[in-house]
């Protein structure tokens, strides 16, 4: 079915109003009373569980309805997809009060398998969990009738581990290891019997089963595993395949010393001795209690699988499995090795192999993360050096595969998983942390969630600035990662002749041209502290252009503004003046050198924009200690046309911050530089000449311009009188046709009402000081944020004692 398809019948189930779904189910009670099986209950079932599925509210059955499907859930004769889709629909509508299911309902455990999905998904409000998981034991430890098999309680046996831990007792588990050693190590080497299903010819002569092989074709020469090959299997052999499963949830809830659910408790090194590991090796496996033995057979079980791995598949399907089997294979032995540290040296001895004999296929990349896994967690006990397989993690594999989206997943797992063990002893993990950005670049709506909380971990002060540049330049990665692919799989003579006069027509022709190839490998680093391209960002951001418009790099875009917020937040903490220093004048350069992107551009600009102040506010020092690029950035016109919101910031925070009362190194030679940048800036967009355009900025500039530069002029008298005569021509200018027909008349008002508050207050310059230049102990910290106190709010109070005389004013 097509998506378009699906999504018109999911549409058409959510308008289903409850009468109508009632008379639905009656009919499909009647079809089941009448135990007809056949196409039309079962499409009826089909549509009946889509209505309730995606339904967002809770659905309602009638008492009748649910009991029939109860029934027909149980009863012996109803086919097993009539069974699966009853079953499907109740735990939809669990929980429910008219359920009247229990664990004793029949005895064929294929369909004892779907009531229990069932009583688990009412949520243990009558103690189903407790019923369940004793009743599944129970089987377990039972022998059960000709036909029946264990391995469909297998999920049930995983669910009620998942729920409630806790709920098994100490003889109980045992039992279950002893079982679980039986099934993994004992299973049977010999292929199934098919099963005859009668005939004139099916008695005659009895087929002898023959042994299991290896994927290779070999015959097996060891004892069964899952990587094992029949054409058909005994129910030992399945129940082995199902052990294995649930091997790794089973030792992690119950394989320590006391039971942690999904934790488990590491052995002290002592254990790790040579001593018992020669004492572990020489006891029989028989006389270790469960919980050991069980150990012992899942390493067993695991080395085995590593050794068949090591075989040639004679299927693809069976290769696949070989990866597969390994990735759980490694895991299983890191959840050993730390429940019993003294089988560390064995499992090392077999990965270092296994390490050595996969690092260069790109196919086993996968197994390469829980190799590092092990390694991370137990190369110091066992003395190992681990450098290597870092560096080949962290250095070879992303640039190859960051567009295997599972790869990509797991890898970015692996690294959340263990950023703090990584951050203490892996340098490649935040030296490199340009490749882990690319798997961001190419997948960046499903990773997003991953680096919001990975991010922290990889920035430091050393890589801080390095980090900032690569985050803005996100989006140029997924256009060049796009590129390079493109181009892999493109045929390109080179030793064809290049124009090196010619501009390249296309981002692809750009990638191949001798001029450009040195930015786009920039972009492709793959460790920090790799060069500087930034003097060239513009023509990177040329010959990208036609790439703009992809559907993966818009939604790359859209990441950067959340990872900059993250980012800033953890810069913050740590950031000192000399770093603050640093990263304003990134925003400044940064700020015109942005890909393409006009909403990208926007909401960069924005996180800009608060950012400024939480850094200013952090040290104010910046705005005179960074005065000659604030100046340059200030008395540029078209920045305000380009970047307004990020222009009118930094305007605030020079009128804010450039005060002797943070900064005793503020003389009243930069406030005038400051003051004269600022009121040229003024005079220019305010000026009306009959040439004049239409002003495009918006009044909040203005408004933000005339504060600022009364709160200079406060700092230092002398320039009052300039600001007043410019404060004067305001009202012209504000009534003037080409302003009345740009902007509305509550702004012009407002501009208006500011001017006439600053000449007011400029007429008292100890008030205007006092309002508009305060200290930093009364400023801080409500100034402009509590709107009870605020500076528009002071200054309408100034301006009413004003009106009734300065008499009225003190001092």
């Amino acid at each position: 079915m097509s998506v378009a398809g699906a999504e018109s019948r999911i549409k058409q189930a959510r308008k289903i109003q409850d009468e109508e779904l009632l008379k639905f189910c009656a009919q499909i009670s009647n079809l089941l009373n009448n135990q007809d099986y056949g196409t039309e209950t079962l499409d009826s079932l089909q549509k009946l569980y889509l209505i309730i599925a995606v339904t967002k509210y809770s659905r309602k059955l009638t008492k009748e309805g649910i009991e029939k499907l109860e029934s027909t859930l149980c009863w012996p004769k109803t086919t097993e997809q009539i069974q699966t889709l009853c079953a499907a629909i109740l735990r939809e509508i669990s929980p429910c009060d008219h359920l009247t299911l229990s664990v004793s309902d029949c005895l064929d455990t294929k369909v004892l398998s779907l009531v229990f999905s069932v009583l688990l998904a009412q949520g243990n409000r009558k103690d189903e969990v407790h019923s369940v998981g004793q009743r599944v034991v129970k089987l377990l430890e039972s022998r059960l009738p000709e036909g029946q098999s264990l391995r469909y309680l297998f999920p049930v046996l995983s669910k009620v581990i998942k729920l409630s831990p806790a709920i098994l007792n100490e003889d109980q588990v045992n039992m279950i290891n002893k079982k679980f050693v039986d099934w993994l190590r004992y299973a049977s080497v010999q292929q199934g019997v098919l099963v005859s299903s009668g005939g004139f010819f099916s008695g005659s002569r009895t087929r002898q089963p023959g042994p299991i092989n290896e994927v290779d074709g070999a015959v097996a020469a060891d004892f069964f595993t899952v990587l094992s090959i029949g054409n058909y299997y005994t129910e030992d052999q399945w129940m082995n395949v199902h052990v294995f499963s649930m091997l790794r949830k089973w030792l992690l809830c119950y394989g320590s010393d006391v039971i942690t659910g999904d934790d488990a408790d590491i052995k002290s090194e002592s254990e790790g001795s040579v001593m018992s590991m020669v004492s572990a090796a020489s006891t029989s496996s028989r006389l270790l209690p469960p919980k050991e033995r069980l150990r012992e057979k899942a390493l067993e079980y695991c080395l085995r699988l590593i050794e068949q791995s090591d075989r040639k598949a004679v299927k693809k399907l069976d290769s696949d499995l070989q990866k597969a089997c390994l990735i759980e294979a490694v895991y299983l032995m890191d959840i050993i090795c730390q429940q019993d540290s003294s089988f560390v040296y064995r499992a090392f001895s077999c990965l270092k192999a296994l390490y050595s004999r996969i690092c260069g296929d790109f196919a086993f990349a996968r197994v390469i993360l829980p190799i590092a896994q092990f390694f991370l967690r137990h190369s110091e006990m066992a003395a190992v050096e681990s450098e290597a397989v870092y560096r080949h993690l962290f250095t070879k594999l992303p640039p190859e595969l960051f567009h295997d989206s599972m790869f990509a997943f797991e890898f970015v797992q692996f690294c959340r998983e263990n950023e703090k063990l990584l951050g203490e002893t892996v340098s490649n993990f935040r030296q490199n942390f340009p490749n882990l950005l690319k798997f961001l670049a190419w997948h960046s709506p499903a990773l997003i969630a991953e680096f919001v909380e990975l991010l922290p971990a990889l920035i430091v002060p050393e890589t801080a600035i390095e980090m900032l540049h690569s985050l803005l330049d996100l989006p140029c990665m997924t256009a060049v990662l796009d590129v390079q692919l493109r181009s892999q799989s493109t045929p390109f003579n080179e030793k064809a002749p290049v124009d090196h006069n010619l501009k390249p027509s296309s981002s692809l022709e750009a990638f191949r041209h001798p001029y450009y190839r040195s930015m786009f490998l920039y972009i492709l680093r793959g460790e920090s502290g790799a060069g500087d391209t930034i003097d060239r960002l513009n023509l990177l951001h040329e010959v990208l252009l036609d790439m703009v418009n992809h559907s993966r790099i818009l939604q790359c875009a859209q990441t950067v503004p959340i990872l900059l917020q993250v980012y800033f937040n953890v810069v913050s903490e740590f950031a000192d003046g000399t770093l603050i220093n640093q990263l304003v004048l990134v925003l400044l350069e940064r700020s015109s050198l942005l890909f393409n992107i006009k909403a990208f551009k926007t909401e960069v600009h924005r996180v800009f924009s608060s950012q400024l102040l939480v850094l200013c506010k952090l040290h104010p020092f910046v705005i005179v200690e960074q005065s000659k690029e604030l100046l340059e950035f200030c008395g540029t016109v078209t920045n305000i046309q380009s970047k307004e919101n990020f222009f009118t910031h930094i305007v605030w925070a020079i009128g804010e911050y450039l005060s002797v009362a943070y900064n005793d190194k503020c003389t009243v030679e930069i406030i005038t530089r400051f003051f004269e940048a600022l009121e040229a800036l003024l005079f220019e967009i305010t000026q009306l000449r009959p040439s004049a355009s239409v002003p495009r900025h918006h009044p909040r500039v203005i408004t933000v311009l005339m504060t600022t530069l009364s709160k200079l002029a406060s700092r230092s008298q002398d320039l009052i009188p300039r600001v007043s005569l410019f404060l004067s021509k305001i009202r012209p200018f504000a009534r003037s046709s080409a302003v009345a027909s740009t902007y509305a008349e509550e702004d012009i008002e407002e501009l208006l009402s500011r001017a006439s508050e600053l000449m007011n207050l400029l007429n008292l310059p100890s008030i205007a000081q006092f309002v508009l230049a305060p200290s930093a102990e009364h400023a801080n910290p409500r100034y402009h944020r509590d709107t009870n106190v605020s500076l528009p709010l002071a200054m309408r109070t100034m301006t009413k004692l004003l009106q009734r005389g300065t008499n009225s004013v003190p001092g």
